[in-house]
């Protein structure tokens, strides 16, 4: 199959010892780009799907069953052809179930933080099930950007203390309703135990080095941007988007930043990404 043979070609790429000065950044930058499209296999299949769907569905079955259901077959395909393990569809399958739960809260009669306006047959407790799919995407792109990038991590925090971390980061989505919003004191606390952190990655011969918190910013950005397409193209909707569509909040940037650290805590503890990691004794 051509992604396949794609995938070969990333994984067994051979050494340009010759490539220097901005032939070298150029052709690094080029592949780079390419892993990470590769990387957003899921996502890009996924949300192209949201984005060509018509609002009245597709052959009599609603938008978010639909949805649903190419979601699926996403995944499906996916495990079939190798390009996921069983392991990592476990670790997908937990996302899905940890962003469900967190939407059947945030769209409850008491907190309203935002809606699924359009009918469904696969409406569970009033969120559409393929809402999960889009915290499994998130998943599923570091998971593959860990291999397409033969990701390491240097000075990696204890792992009780990134579970720590993670746990509050989750509660503080249901907690702030209702006792306060502490997130810029988690977000504190994260810097301090992160400050060391260094993702190595290697689009192509040589290895590169990023700090990881740059990382979670910078993937909490593109999610931000995903969102406002959604909301634009009316998949669910903020308050303040219901009259008319409105720029989502930049606050939501620095949720989907502590989100991404949450799910890649997960991913940092599954077994053979573990090997990768480096905690200082």
């Amino acid at each position: 199959m051509p992604i396949q043979a794609l995938d070969n070609h990333l994984l067994n790429l051979r050494a340009k010892p010759d490539l220097s000065g901005l032939s070298r950044f150029v052709v690094e930058f080029l592949y780079f780009g390419i892993k990470e499209a590769r990387s957003c296999l899921f996502a890009g299949l996924f949300f192209a799907a949201i984005f060509c769907l018509p609002r009245s569905g597709i052959m009599g079955i609603p938008r978010y069953d639909a949805l649903l259901i190419i979601a699926v077959l996403i995944q499906l395909w996916m495990v079939w052809t190798k390009l996921e393990t069983t392991d990592e569809l476990k670790a997908i399958c937990l996302f899905h179930v940890i962003g469900f739960a967190l939407e059947v809260f945030k769209t409850s009669s008491g907190i309203k933080s935002w809606s699924y306006p359009d009918l469904a047959y696969s409406k569970l407790l009033g969120v559409p099930l393929f809402s999960g799919f889009m915290y499994a995407a998130v998943g599923s792109y570091i998971i593959q950007a860990w291999r397409m990038l033969d990701v390491k991590i240097r000075h990696y925090p204890p792992y009780w203390m990134a579970t720590v971390i993670a746990i509050l980061i989750y509660a503080n989505f249901f907690t702030h309703h209702y006792i306060g919003d502490y997130r810029w004191y988690i977000a504190a606390c994260t810097l301090g135990l992160y400050a060391r952190s260094t993702v190595v990655f290697t689009p192509l011969d040589r290895e590169r080095r990023m700090p990881l918190l740059l990382a979670f910013v910078l993937i909490g950005f593109f999610i931000w941007l995903a969102e406002n397409i959604s909301t634009f193209f009316g998949i669910w909707r903020y308050p303040d988007q219901i009259g008319a569509w409105a720029t989502v909040n930049v606050g939501k940037w620095s949720s989907w930043s502590l989100l991404v650290i949450m799910t890649f805590t997960i991913v940092g503890n599954l077994k053979h990404i573990k090997q990768r990691i480096h905690i200082p004794a």
